[in-house]
């Protein structure tokens, strides 16, 4: 049904829009500032929507405890425990960052690859996470890439195959491990890729048939995917907004560390905010775990439909 929290999000997508149509009227003459501008579009949005204890801050890179230092960022959140003394540095330590995000007024095949290069190394670069499938799934740091529009305008283009094919065809090139895919891609006025992540489908598991066989392999497989949430897509209710899907999986994302929107959270899925969608997977070996994990992880121990349960068998 059509609820209220979808018209806020769709005034929020219709701001941006509107943002994206002035800041080309002069693109061409100063391309530096159109792009400040759309980064603080995207800041202005966290910023209104996430809870007020994050630091929203815009340009800066990324520095791990090994040393590598990310590009340059356009948009970060950073925790609410994030020294103040250092929120002006431009060099914020990953330890204390929970969201980065790249910004693209106008969305090309270039910045799809970049970004996923980009997820791949500073995942790579952070600390590796053990002891539980959704810590060794996951980075502890969410990664994006957002737009304002793209640029397959063309009566005859097909902006969301062409976003499509390139992402599977970065991350199959780029990414070695589920931990190191990128976690959204959102356009603001066409869809949101948001990636899933299955923990392992096992041999071993009472019904685990000749026909998931086929699919999984004969050892089983964990999976990923890139579930894409398009606007008019199959099934698409017409109050559905891209914008709702970034924020309705970063309030997913970061309410494993911060209980507190855990609630929130639970409603923006009673409400549908990230609508239907469907993406293509890619499988995993059951290698991608530590040893510690591995043998729990092939005998199916996980639970479903527990909420922030570390063993889930998705994520």
């Amino acid at each position: 049904m059509n609820h209220d929290i979808h018209d806020f999000i769709r005034r929020s997508q219709r701001e941006l829009q509107e943002e994206y149509v002035r800041i080309q009227k002069r693109a061409s003459e100063d391309p530096g500032t159109a792009g400040d501008q759309g980064e603080e579009n995207w800041a202005t949005l966290f910023r209104e929507w996430l809870p007020h204890y994050f630091h929203v801050i815009t340009k800066g890179r990324i520095l791990t405890d090994t040393g590598y230092a990310s590009p340059q960022m356009d948009v970060l959140v950073l925790y609410p425990s994030y020294p103040r003394i250092l929120l002006d540095k431009k060099l914020y330590l990953s330890g204390g960052v929970a969201a980065a995000f790249e910004c693209k007024t106008t969305l090309t095949t270039r910045h799809v690859v970049e970004a996923v290069e980009t997820s791949a190394a500073l995942k790579d670069a952070l600390p590796k996470r053990e002891g539980s499938p959704y810590k060794e799934l996951n980075a502890g740091l969410i990664y994006g890439l957002l737009s304002h529009s793209h640029s397959w305008q063309a009566p005859s283009s097909t902006p969301v195959d062409n976003i499509e094919k390139t992402l599977w065809e970065a991350d199959l090139r780029t990414v070695k491990h589920p931990r190191e895919c990128i976690d959204f891609v959102t356009v603001s006025d066409l869809a949101s890729w948001k990636v899933a992540k299955m923990t392992y489908l096992s041999p071993r598991l009472d019904f685990y048939n000749d026909d998931m066989k086929r699919i999984y392999g004969p050892e089983g497989s964990a999976t990923t995917a890139y579930v894409c949430h398009a606007i008019g897509g199959d099934r698409q209710k017409d109050y559905f907004s891209p914008i709702g899907v970034l924020l309705g999986g970063l309030f997913s994302g970061l309410s494993w560390t911060f209980a507190d929107m855990q609630p929130l959270e639970e409603y923006f899925r009673k409400v549908d905010l990230l609508g239907s969608g469907q993406g293509q997977m890619r499988l995993w070996d059951i290698n991608i775990y530590s040893e510690g994990i591995r043998d729990r992880v092939y005998r199916g121990q996980l639970t479903n439909g527990i909420p922030y349960d570390e063993w889930a068998v998705a994520f």
